[in-house]
């Protein structure tokens, strides 16, 4: 079994430890798949693939929802999807903002 794969079961079993210690195996790729998302999205995004990835990480690993990841592929497909669930909302908000969101009836 492979160190992130040992590491995602260690997260499952309850192991605060192995959290700490799979952020900087994954960073770099967690890296590159914030900025091929970011490269998708209109200019002059705001948010940078450093906070993108720091946002995601949190969501997956520091949620509240449990964690059960079955394999390194499966982590990655979670870390992408909660990277366009940010995304999105950062978009939500932008045109509710723009549609007078903050207005009361």
């Amino acid at each position: 079994m492979g160190d992130i794969t040992q590491l995602l079961f260690d997260i499952r079993q309850g192991d605060n430890q192995a959290s700490r210690l799979l952020l900087p195996l994954v960073y770099e790729e967690l890296r590159k798949l914030a900025a091929a998302k970011l490269a998708l999205e209109r200019p002059g995004q705001t948010l940078q693939p450093t906070a993108l990835v720091h946002e995601a990480y949190l969501r997956l690993v520091a949620g509240p929802e449990e964690q059960n990841w079955n394999s390194r592929g499966h982590f990655f497909g979670a870390a992408a999807e909660a990277m366009r669930r940010i995304l999105v909302d950062g978009a939500r908000q932008k045109m509710s903002q723009k549609r007078g969101g903050k207005l009361q009836r």
